[in-house]
């Protein structure tokens, strides 16, 4: 089969029936289409799964005001640098399973996470960590399985969180649940059980966008310093509270860092520790 043949076989994303349902919106509005037309072509796009079904709803219809009207580009554009959709790149996953048994394991930096990763931890505890992680699929799902031990799966904002662990004299974190997804984030699903253990679930950024978004707020604090007027009498008494409550929300920001970064190299000793034990 040639190429330009198995183009049409190719599987459609969001984005690709997103832009789609775009012009067929702006026919709406430029009179191309009624009412009748658009709703069916509408449907039939959400509906498309491949590049060939996609292609003739707009083959009659002009994008922007160009003439000749183009039809749905067939080729897949790159994905803006650090985008959800980036990340989400197919394949088997780098690691699909873990034990710890009076030990430790852990995942985390850049690895693939699978459509499902199991792991058992029994007198022992892990880490999963997907913050700088990609994802095989759109969604995935964490089986944790913990006996007296313990696991902890970090993941970045944005990510869609749903729990359905089950515990005896253990439990799961749900406090992760029910924070909306950012548009074409993945859905992490965490099952398994817990036997007098526990599996938490945290959402954190990483080190680097913490140092990113602080040097961002001190950017953000000189410029208006910069640019604001001096003024007299009630007006410097309001800036010098605002500067005050600013400096107690910079000093508890640094302390809430410099204990994560505690709490993180502790946790990392004690796993080297537990791995030489073992």
């Amino acid at each position: 089969m040639t190429e330009d043949a198995a183009v049409p076989e190719l599987r459609a994303s969001d984005a690709d029936r997103e832009r789609v349902a775009e012009v067929l919106r702006d026919a709406l509005a430029e009179g191309r289409l009624d009412m009748e037309e658009f709703e069916e072509r509408l449907e039939a796009t959400y509906k498309a799964r491949t590049y060939g079904e996609l292609t003739p709803i707009t083959r009659d219809l002009p994008v922007a005001g160009v003439t000749p009207p183009p039809s749905v580009s067939l080729t897949k554009e790159p994905e803006p640098s650090g985008s959800w959709a980036g990340r989400i790149v197919g394949g088997e996953g780098s690691s699909s399973w873990a034990v710890a048994v009076l030990s430790g394991f852990e995942r985390k930096g850049r690895w693939t996470v699978p459509r499902q990763f199991n792991c058992f931890a029994l007198l022992g505890g892990g880490e999963l960590d997907l913050r700088e992680a990609n994802f095989a699929d759109r969604e995935v799902e964490i089986n944790c399985i913990a006996i007296m031990g313990g696991m902890n799966v970090i993941v970045p904002p944005g990510v869609e969180v749903v729990v359905r662990g089950i515990g005896i004299m253990g439990g799961f974190d749900h406090r992760e649940e029910g924070v909306p997804a950012e548009p074409g984030a993945p859905r992490v699903i965490i099952t398994g059980f817990a036997f007098w253990g526990g599996v938490g679930v945290e959402r954190k950024l990483t080190r680097e966008e913490r140092r990113r978004l602080k040097e961002e707020r001190r950017r953000q604090k000189l410029e208006r310093k910069a640019g604001r007027p001096l003024g007299e009498g009630y007006d410097d008494h309001r800036r010098m509270l605002e500067e005050h409550r600013e400096w107690r929300r910079d000093l508890r920001d640094e302390r809430r860092e410099r204990h994560e970064e505690r709490r993180e190299r502790h946790r990392e000793r004690q796993d080297r520790r537990r791995h030489d034990d073992w």
